[in-house]
């Protein structure tokens, strides 16, 4: 009788032992749960600094507004990327601008148009490169997009009209001074730069 006592005291502190492990685990899980979410809320809220006091501004979803915040990373990219003049440190500011936005992709094509010595015939005819963004296709759940526009050359002896279609992905990153929208390009292509126009100037 008394060998079952202690059997049964054994199996109620075992019992006890284990579903207090349980409701532990339980505790600790439910907390990590609900600090991700006030981590997570805290870092969808905006604010702004009144004399180095953060003051909320308002709270907002951020991703709400990241397809706006995409397509105007992708613009700012071709813009920087092809939008030059004669003037060779101008275009080496523009590149390094440019660089910040985008990964080795983009350092390949600069490295391909300055071997073919696109970045030299820029110098030596003179020419200004203007940018027109005509359209900026996105696929979210891909982050893909694909860039048409527009690329105006114009020379002394002729005005150019040129096709530009590119393709690229997105990629978050953190924010910085350099990558204001937190987004970087990658496996940037360029699919289409054909000749839409070619119009002579008169040399007159």
């Amino acid at each position: 009788m008394i060998i079952k006592n202690i059997e049964a005291k054994i199996r109620l502190a075992t019992f006890i032992a284990f579903g207090s492990l349980l409701t532990a685990l339980a505790i600790v899980g439910t907390t990590c749960f609900f600090c991700y979410r006030l981590v997570s809320n805290s870092q969808k809220s905006i604010y702004l600094l009144d004399n180095n006091i953060p003051i909320l501004a308002r709270q907002t979803d951020l991703q709400m507004n990241r397809p706006a915040e995409y397509r105007a990373d992708v613009d700012l990219f071709h813009s920087l990327f092809f939008s030059l003049t004669p003037d060779d440190k101008f275009m080496e500011y523009q590149m390094k601008k440019a660089m910040y936005l985008v990964d080795e992709s983009g350092m390949q094509q600069y490295n391909d148009l300055k071997e073919k010595g696109f970045f030299n015939s820029i110098l030596s005819s003179s020419s200004v490169l203007t940018l027109q963004t005509d359209s900026i296709a996105l696929d979210i759940p891909k982050r893909y997009f694909r860039y048409y526009g527009k690329l105006k050359i114009d020379r002394r002896s002729s005005t150019v009209i040129r096709s530009l279609i590119t393709e690229g992905y997105l990629q978050d990153i953190p924010r910085s001074d350099n990558n204001p929208h937190g987004v970087l390009i990658t496996n940037w292509k360029t699919l289409e730069n054909k000749d839409l126009q070619d119009v002579e100037k008169n040399s007159f």
